[in-house]
């Protein structure tokens, strides 16, 4: 998101200017002197490109422009393209720039938002704001890190930006603390602010001449100050890097002791957002090693969705093979490296830290990840391993205690969740279902497998085991994205549909009875036949669990006492 360099107006001391990363690109708007004498003190190496986009000509804006581009051109040797929000502010940048003494045409690239194609700039937006520079005053639509971000530059009224700016956007405003003809007064504008965080807009404040008056006035609207960044693309100092790892710390203790939070995903969150700070890397992940269906999925990352790959793929499931960290600085070179999801999402990955991670008993249960650490070489393969061995213990640990509670919930013979997996699915994620005003509706089935304990006494109880399992990938099988069903006990299962009414319910039942009474069913080396008895209810919210339960059971006996092999749900 947008850090800022400075955020004060014109007579302030460090004027107002802004930045943020795209991939290997450092995109600043505008660059007064006071920002410069910033960058002059940064790493700016570390890019292979600089842009630069200007609001408007105003000296608070532009003038460290020309120092900014000989120090690009004799020092950091880091190409730079200038951005003008329109044609015509061209034309009067160019005029400025080539009359500077000592800066070239040549050291930089000049061009405008028409003729630009990068995909972090949506439009420029032009507004108004004093008379001498009417028609060349602009703000700018981004997209930054995935998301829409609305900056005003300087201006004196909101209506330009009103139809770039929805909710879950950011809005970087200017913000004065006196009413004139030429800014925003945050008092004429407090109302606005109020209005568009209450409609999830994530605003902050910027270009302030006066910033206790205005927190003063903003003080119960929502609205932030921009934040600002005086360290920018340094190595980070020792206070700085505790403070970061402290204030994570206390924000998980808090979660997850003070608030009675038991929300795992929320701790794994917290550790892979702590290992990412102490490496100073751009991304972060936490992989699962799911060895019952030979994979490896993200419990929590940074940047992008879910992943789910093979577990004899990509450089996580080289490192849990190997049992050792892993570090490449050259992952395009690499052969294990996986890059479908820089293809799907058009990052660029630079370099890659894996640490697996071990249960107490040893055996290793996942892995951290880290990518693109913010260094001109990348992670080192001593310092860098050592700085993460005490989250990736934690991580482990984690880990381990999810997995037992995930063991807990599941049935050792079939995989299916138990009667334990029943009732915690209930509490965590149908808990709206059982809400009357919720107006959710949700159907339930028991069933038995007919005359199963025939088959133990004739054929033994490795076919029974056999019987079950199939039964179970069966049920399985016929479960959406909103079924789950679960072994209640012996020869017992119990199917949940979401969102599904009683005729919805009975069509599954039916389907599934169809299909097992004509499966053949390799049990222990012979081949069986079963069939199986359903009892349907639709779930009643003003009934509890149990009561529902036992609706369906009734169905079930009725089922099985009037022939068997049938789906009762009256």
């Amino acid at each position: 998101m947008l850090t800022f360099l400075g955020r004060g107006s014109a007579f302030a001391d460090e004027h107002n200017s802004a930045f943020f990363v795209n991939e290997s690109d450092l995109i600043l708007i505008d660059c007064p002197m006071s920002s410069f004498e910033k960058l002059n003190d940064m790493n700016l190496t570390l890019f292979d490109h600089i842009y630069l986009l200007v609001t408007h000509t105003h000296g608070d804006h532009v003038s460290g422009i020309g120092m900014l581009v000989d120090l690009l051109q004799f020092s950091v040797k880091t190409p730079i393209t200038i951005v003008a929000p329109s044609k015509e502010v061209e034309g009067d940048l160019f005029y400025l720039l080539s009359r500077i003494e000592g800066c070239n045409d040549s050291w930089y690239e000049l061009t405008n938002t028409e003729d630009i194609d990068v995909d972090w700039l949506v439009c420029s937006i032009q507004t108004s704001h004093t008379e001498e520079l009417a028609g060349k005053c602009f703000g700018y639509c981004l997209t930054v890190d995935g998301q829409r971000v609305v900056y005003t530059g300087d201006t004196n009224t909101f209506i330009p930006y009103e139809k770039y700016v929805s909710d879950g956007s950011y809005l970087f405003v200017e913000m004065s603390a006196y009413k004139s003809p030429v800014h925003l007064y945050c008092v004429d504008m407090k109302d606005k602010i109020k209005e568009l965080v209450d409609r999830g807009v994530h605003v902050y404040l910027m270009h302030m001449d006066d910033e206790k008056r205005i927190g003063e006035v903003m003080q119960d609207t929502g609205a932030e100050f921009a934040p600002l960044e005086k360290n920018a693309f340094t190595i980070q100092d020792t206070p700085r890097l505790l403070d970061g790892i402290f204030t994570i710390t206390d924000s998980l203790y808090k979660d997850m002791c003070m608030n009675n939070n038991t929300d795992h995903q929320l701790l794994f969150s917290y550790l892979t957002e702590l290992g990412k700070t102490i490496v100073d890397a751009d991304r972060a992940s936490f992989w699962k090693w799911d060895k019952r269906k030979n994979q490896i999925w993200t419990m929590s990352a940074t940047g992008v969705d879910k992943i789910v790959i093979p577990d004899d793929k990509g450089l996580v499931g080289k490192a849990l093979r190997l049992k050792k960290p892993l570090i490449t600085n050259d992952p395009y070179n690499d052969p294990d490296f996986n890059n479908e999801v820089d293809i799907q999402t058009g990052y660029h990955t630079k370099s890659v830290l894996v640490l697996p991670v071990a249960d107490v008993n040893g055996d290793f249960i996942g892995a951290l990840q880290l990518i693109n650490k913010n260094a001109e070489n990348g992670f080192d393969e001593e310092s860098d391993p050592k700085k993460l061995s005490l989250a990736a213990l934690v991580c482990g640990i984690a880990l381990e205690s999810e997995t037992f509670l995930e063991d807990s919930h599941h049935d050792r013979l079939t995989g299916l969740k138990n009667r334990m997996g029943f009732y915690y699915d209930f509490g965590k994620h149908f808990r709206e279902y059982m809400i009357p005003e919720a107006g959710k509706t949700m159907s339930v089935f028991i069933c038995d497998i007919d005359k199963f304990k025939r088959v133990n006494d004739t054929y033994g109880h490795n076919a029974g085991d056999d019987v079950l399992i199939f039964t179970a990938e069966l049920l399985e099988s016929f479960c959406s994205e909103k079924d789950s069903v679960y072994r209640w006990g012996g020869e017992e299962f119990v199917m949940v549909m979401r969102d599904t009414d009683l005729d919805g319910i009975v069509k599954k039942a039916e389907e599934i009875r169809l299909k097992l009474q004509s499966s053949e069913i390799i049990a222990d080396g012979n081949t069986l036949n079963c069939t199986m008895s359903f009892g349907c209810s639709l779930f009643e919210p003003t009934k509890s669990i149990e009561e529902n339960i036992s609706n369906a059971d009734e169905r079930l006996y009725t089922a099985k006492e009037t022939g068997r092999n049938k789906v009762c749900w009256e």
